[in-house]
């Protein structure tokens, strides 16, 4: 009995003490989320990571992009990756560069606001077609890039998330237009973008000038929520479609319309932009002509992602100098490989050097091909440069327009080689066509002759 009594006392001892040490032991707080993954669960996952942009490598931008934000792989992806944007990638910036948010592509790509980095444009705004991030998002994404961007850990107050400023309060403004006998203006637009569509539209629009006109300088300004505007010349003008009409590519249920379709098969580019803003200005002495009451096809793209309709709208300014301070003429590039033959279910890559017989300047390039088109590449071909690649793209539908602040200088002899990949999924072989059926492989761009 009396070991009993003792056993006793030392359980009810034990039960006194656990219950006094779960009485003195500080209550443990729920663990504060980290920055990075607020940035993953608030900004990143909703907005960027959704399909069709930034989810998967299956995604169709993916070859353009190579970024893939979904979480457990946009840290890896970001910091310190130099980015695939070409004007970003030639100054080689990062997406993230950990305490510098003014050499983080991530930063710019989410501010709309080109201003805080001098005006400079390095593509899109993101995201595309969607709702800016407010102010206070902007600035968390900011303060966490200057804080080193750490993976783990609290370093940005959470406050900030709880901000909804919008980022663009101020209605679009559009560009004013040239003075007399400095320039014309052509506008396309406001016109609707349904919600979750994207519009592309042509319209065929004259120039408003009785006599020619050299152009120095072209200036475009959209309307947010654009993925390209491209001013179209006809190869054609026995071809032209109907003065003012809009025609549309997609039909409202989002099958292609091919009366559309057909009619850009005579098209050569003439300008062009993928940015909201863009200001380019020729070599001094260079000008594009324009003939007498010319006209051209004013080619917009706008992406919706949002539940209400949208505007799409585009000025474009075209500065004139005087016909006598042209020393050259610039031209159109239209190198076309129309010797196609690809193979049902294979993936073809096809060459062809195109050679000039004077020597010339290249200002820009892009290029043309149909769907099944994966990654067109330009290379100069001979001199001491033979065999760079000058070139590259990998979205047909939105070919890069690329500019060249230093225009590519070829001898006579020299010229350009385009390389490009085709995969051809049909069970029949594909040759070079005008309809969607068919396929193309065209360089576009600006050149003058010395």
């Amino acid at each position: 009995m009396k070991k009993i009594y003792l056993y006793g006392l030392l359980l009810s001892a034990t039960a006194v003490a656990v219950v006094s040490c779960k009485e003195n032991s500080p209550v443990t707080e729920p663990t504060e989320l980290a920055t990075y993954d607020l940035i993953q669960d608030r900004i990143l996952t909703p907005t960027c990571a959704t399909a069709g942009c930034h989810a998967s490598e299956s995604d169709g931008t993916f070859r353009q992009h190579s970024l893939v934000l979904a979480k457990g792989k946009s840290y890896e992806n970001l910091i310190n990756k130099l980015s695939n944007q070409p004007d970003a990638k030639s100054e080689g910036m990062m997406r993230v560069k950990p305490y510098n948010s003014n050499e983080s592509l991530l930063y710019h790509k989410l501010n709309w606001d080109a201003s805080h980095h001098g005006g400079k444009q390095y593509g899109l705004p993101m995201p595309l077609g969607g709702e800016p991030l407010s102010v206070g998002q902007t600035e968390f994404v900011r303060r966490w890039i200057e804080a080193g961007a750490p993976r783990t850990g609290s370093v940005v107050d959470t406050t900030l998330l709880s901000d909804k400023t919008p980022a663009n309060q101020v209605d679009f403004v559009g560009l004013t237009a040239p003075a007399a006998g400095q320039g014309v203006q052509m506008r396309l637009g406001p016109f609707e973008v349904a919600p979750r569509f994207e519009r592309e539209l042509f319209s065929r629009k004259q120039v408003g000038n009785t006599e020619e006109l050299y152009v120095n300088r072209v200036e475009i300004k959209m309307r947010s929520g654009s993925h390209h505007f491209i001013l179209y010349d006809f190869a054609d003008k026995s071809k032209l479609p109907t003065m003012n009409d809009l025609r549309d590519i997609r039909n409202t249920n989002g099958s292609v319309n091919f009366a559309t379709f057909a009619s850009m098969q005579n098209h050569i580019f003439w300008t062009g932009t993928q940015t909201p803003d863009h200001d380019y200005t020729f070599p001094e002495g260079a000008a594009l002509l324009v003939p007498a009451g010319a006209s051209y096809d004013m080619n917009s793209h706008y992406v919706n992602k949002t539940d209400k309709a949208m505007q799409g709208e585009v000025h474009v300014n075209l500065y004139t100098t005087p016909k006598e301070t042209v020393k050259h003429v610039v031209q159109s590039l239209n190198l076309a490989n129309e010797g196609l033959t690809l193979a049902a279910g294979t993936k073809t890559t096809v060459s062809k050097t195109f050679t000039f017989k004077k020597p010339i300047k290249v200002l820009m390039l892009t290029s043309h091909t149909h769907s099944r088109g994966e990654k067109f590449v330009i290379r100069i071909n001979g001199g001491s440069r033979n065999g760079e690649i000058v070139y590259e793209s990998t979205d047909w539908e939105h070919p890069l327009i690329k500019n060249f602040p230093a225009p590519i200088e070829l001898k006579a002899g020299e010229g350009l080689t385009s390389e490009i990949t085709y995969n051809n999924t049909t069970s029949k072989t594909i040759r070079f066509g005008l309809t969607s059926e068919d396929e193309m492989g065209i360089i576009f761009g600006y050149y003058y002759e010395e």
